[in-house]
């Protein structure tokens, strides 16, 4: 019974989505649960039901009410078609295999609440995409990939959106 727990890290980007294609396609198995973990670092912004969940995240949110707009907008999240679709595909699989598809919404610091959800979840890996900045912009802005990789206490895999 229970298998693990495979986060990945998701803004909606191309270089995220390549992660959860990875993750689909080479760690996920039949019994696991797919997290998408995104954080939302703009939410000062958002008013009412957002402001409940600053704390400790969304509750785990099934896709069926992530494909959902009304239902994503409360948690001050829009996720895009192509993401859905993803993750569709990844929770309709064939032939005997089952994999559950959540998303957890956390709102704060990138780098900072992804290494909480980390053990707030808990996560047995964690996938996360790399936007391949250059050594300046990486010296200048940081890079969460990296955070992540040298801070976590489970395995995580960097995936370069061309693989």
């Amino acid at each position: 019974m229970g298998g693990r727990n495979v986060g990945v890290a998701v803004d909606f980007s191309s270089c995220s989505k390549a992660a959860l294609r990875w993750a689909s396609r080479n760690l996920a198995r039949n019994g696991d649960k797919i997290i998408l973990i995104h954080v939302c670092n703009s939410y000062q912004n958002e008013q009412g039901a957002v402001h409940l969940w600053e704390q400790s995240g969304s509750p785990f949110i099934p896709l069926t009410e992530f494909s959902n707009p009304h239902v994503t907008k409360t948690y001050g999240v829009s996720p895009d078609k192509e993401t859905i679709e993803i993750l569709t595909q990844v929770a309709s699989q064939k032939g005997g295999v089952r994999i559950e598809v959540f998303a957890k919404i956390i709102y704060g610091d990138p780098a900072k609440k992804l290494h909480e959800a980390v053990d707030l979840v808990p996560l047995n890996c964690l996938v996360i995409g790399s936007r391949g900045l250059s050594t300046l912009k990486r010296a200048l802005m940081g890079s969460v990939s990296t955070y992540i990789v040298n801070h976590v206490s489970c395995p995580v895999t960097v995936v370069k959106e061309n693989m």
